[in-house]
């Protein structure tokens, strides 16, 4: 589809590329004119860090819209992000100059973008942006018709080349605007044909073959000695390796299990982490997770914390039981709401003793401050965390990473095992109170967004799960009636964010998504069936609000949403899985928890849409593999009923059993999964498969053969 809307394009793009060609007057605009910033109404720490540029701008929004139709002026819209680097680089290099604000203020009506509040509009002009430039990032700058229609963008822009472009664009729409407009008409045509998911017109039929397939395909570009994809950037994408670990642990395929061990041991032990407070950094700038971007995402904390508490339950590796508490930690001091939402992010930047924004400033450590710090403990510390060639980053700054466990350290340097694990506790305390006391701390993006709250929510209920910390419940239970509060509109549907008390937007599907799944989640843990009918209501709300019926697959906007030029539909997992990916297995779940055909169906269509694509794409389809495992594998329901039930969920959480879903009660009840399933006085175990049950059991231990036979 790409490279045959690119051949629909090609005049159009030469049109467009001459733009920036044409010679024009490059004389700057002296003139002053007064500004009027809208941003300074707004709550998004995003656009209230732009709210006293000198350029005029304004909040997406129907009003703004309007306005421009009325005034014929071009629409210039700038998507990002609070902690990102490289928009802070050009809000400081072009936003904050007034000339180059003049000449915006002058000949567009520009719109600055939250894309954590507005992931709708992000997707329509980052499509767009990589329609006419072939990559797309942030910042995102795209231009755009009055009416929306984009025609022209692109990243990051220096000064001299982002105001040479306006100018040419300004002149051009001047001159001759009939080209512009058939250039907008063409890529509006593609952006309604980019994502289009075409329905299978045949029978659905799953297979183990496609997964080996997509596996072996994959496996190419793995970096069996550091983890991760063979190259770098590298990025953590914790979805695939939840789905490479349950594939090799229901398979008994070691060396796959191998590969997910080293990846989750080298992102542990690298920079990526942060050593010291605990928390993971968006991504990794080389190929052995030591030098990170260092700002850090609620949404790869929440999904890290679900995969390494499932690699402990499959492995029993202490380290990531140990990477679960240190990440829950930090997120508990904070990223945490008084009222107990999830802030979003903190900013990669932060101020050095200068006084000057630098990336990383509070992470860094030089060696005469860790001296100063840690005094007769420097040497082991050095060792332990590479303060050498190894761990050196650059201006004599270090970015701590380890190379080896605690045992083989310990035994190496022959410690005591319990006296060394003290010192390692008091490093991290008196470095922590340090960088708190003696740095300026990054900025932080403190908005409450509902989807990265459900992820949060469901880290924390994993966690629960397999520590069985009541801390951790205790968390995710306040959070969730959070959002069951704060974040749910009387109507039953969702709101995107919420800030200072005031929620706010309308819901997108992956707020949808991770919110159901996260609630399906706390039903199995809790036994509370209140959890479960609140993930039947949102699932039952998208069904009639999401989806396209054309194809059975959803929409990422709701029918209720206005003024986008069209409505796009999520389908490939990256760094977050898809909306549609997660929803495919909320219904598959919650078919099996209300025997409802019209989930199931919508399951297996959604599913049986993208069979095609995962073979050839698998990174970008591990959370559509994880389904298709479902569908291929034995899945058992293990249902608990009676007095002790509690107890014996707590003994069945000690497995990992990814192929199964739980549900447990302590009294009769009229809910389908439990009909006719209690006996007065007995607690009893049921394991099904395929709609059929074995004779109920009493212990765990038998219920577990049965999984095994």
């Amino acid at each position: 589809m790409y490279f045959y809307l690119m051949k629909t394009l090609q005049l159009s793009t030469i049109i467009a590329m001459l733009l920036l060609l044409v010679a024009c007057d490059t004389t700057k605009n002296e003139h002053m004119h007064d500004y009027t910033n809208d941003l300074i109404n707004e709550t998004s720490p995003y656009l209230l860090q732009h709210a006293h540029n000198p350029v005029n701008w304004k909040p997406w929004s129907e009003e703004t819209l309007a306005q421009a139709k009325k005034e014929n002026k071009l629409i210039l819209v700038s998507i990002g992000y609070s902690s990102c680097h490289w928009c802070h680089v050009m809000e400081h290099e072009s936003f904050e100059d007034t000339l180059v604000a003049n000449l915006m203020n002058e000949h567009f009506i520009s719109i600055k973008v939250d894309r954590e509040e507005r992931p709708d509009i992000d997707a329509i002009y980052m499509n767009a942006v990589q329609l006419i430039t072939g990559r797309g990032g942030w910042p995102l700058n795209a231009v755009a018709l009055p009416d929306g229609r984009p025609f022209w963008g692109g990243t990051y822009f220096p000064k001299d080349d982002w105001v040479d472009a306006l100018q040419q664009i300004a002149k051009r729409y001047k001159e001759d605007p009939n080209e512009i407009v058939a250039f907008a008409d063409k890529l509006t045509q593609g952006l309604k044909e980019v994502d289009i998911v075409k329905p299978n017109p045949n029978k659905p039929v799953f297979v183990n073959d496609s997964i080996t397939t997509a596996i072996q395909r994959w496996s190419r570009s793995w970096d069996t000695r550091q983890g991760g994809t063979n190259r770098e950037p590298k990025f953590m994408m914790p979805n695939n390796y939840q789905f490479l670990l349950r594939y090799a642990k229901q398979t008994n395929d070691t060396e796959i299990l191998e590969f997910v061990n080293t990846t989750l041991t080298q992102i542990a032990y690298g920079g990526i982490n942060d050593q010291i407070g605990g928390g993971f950094s968006r991504y990794s700038t080389d190929m052995k997770w030591h030098v990170p971007h260092f700002e850090k995402m609620l949404y790869d904390n929440a999904q890290l914390v679900s995969l390494y508490s499932d690699a402990y339950l499959a492995t029993a590796n202490t380290l990531y039981e140990e990477t679960v508490h240190q990440t829950l930690r930090f997120i508990a001091r904070e990223m945490t709401s008084p009222e107990g939402g999830f802030y979003s992010a903190l900013d990669a930047d932060s101020l050095t003793a200068e006084g000057e924004l630098e990336e990383g400033a509070y992470y860094v450590w030089t060696i005469p401050e860790l001296k100063e710090i840690l005094k007769e403990d420097f040497d082991v510390f050095a060792e332990y965390f590479n303060i050498n060639s190894y761990g050196k980053w650059e201006k004599d700054n270090y970015v701590l990473i380890r190379q080896d466990s605690d045992t083989d350290f310990i035994k190496e340097h022959n410690l005591e095992r319990d006296a060394f694990l003290t010192m390692k506790k008091k490093w991290q305390e008196d470095l922590l109170r340090f960088r708190e006391s003696e740095r300026t701390y990054p900025r932080m993006d403190d908005k409450i967004l509902t989807g990265w709250n459900g992820l949060m929510l469901k880290g924390y209920i994993d966690a629960y799960r397999v520590f069985q910390k009541k801390e951790y419940l205790n968390i995710a239970l306040k959070n969730a009636n959070f959002i069951a509060t704060e974040l749910t509109q009387p109507s039953g549907a969702l709101f995107r964010t919420h800030k200072e008390g005031n929620s706010t937007l309308t819901a997108y599907l992956e707020d949808y998504a991770a919110v159901i799944d996260a609630y399906i989640a706390l039903f199995e843990t809790t036994a509370d069936v209140q959890w479960l009918n609140k993930a039947k209501n949102l699932a039952d709300y998208t069904l009639a609000h999401f989806k396209n019926e054309e194809n059975g697959m959803f929409y990422f906007t709701s029918d209720e949403s206005k003024g986008l030029v069209t409505r796009t539909t999520e389908v490939t997992d990256n760094v977050i899985p898809a909306s549609n990916s997660i929803m495919a297995k909320n219904f598959f779940k919650l078919s099996h928890y209300f025997l409802n055909r019209t989930y199931t169906d919508t399951a297996v269509t959604m599913l049986n849409n993208v069979q095609g694509d995962m073979a050839q794409y698998p990174t970008a389809y591990s959370n559509w593999l994880d389904l298709l495992l479902n569908f291929t594998q034995p899945y058992y329901e293990i249902i608990v009923v009676g007095p002790e039930a509690d107890e014996r969920l707590r003994e069945l959480e000690k497995q990992y059993i990814p192929n199964a879903l739980l549900a447990a009660s302590t009294i009769k009840s009229e809910s389908e999964i439990f009909k006719g399933r209690y006996l007065e006085n007995e607690t009893l175990i049921y394991v099904c498969v395929n709609n059929a049950c074995k004779l109920p059991v009493s212990s765990v231990s038998e219920a577990l053969k049965l999984l095994k036979n």
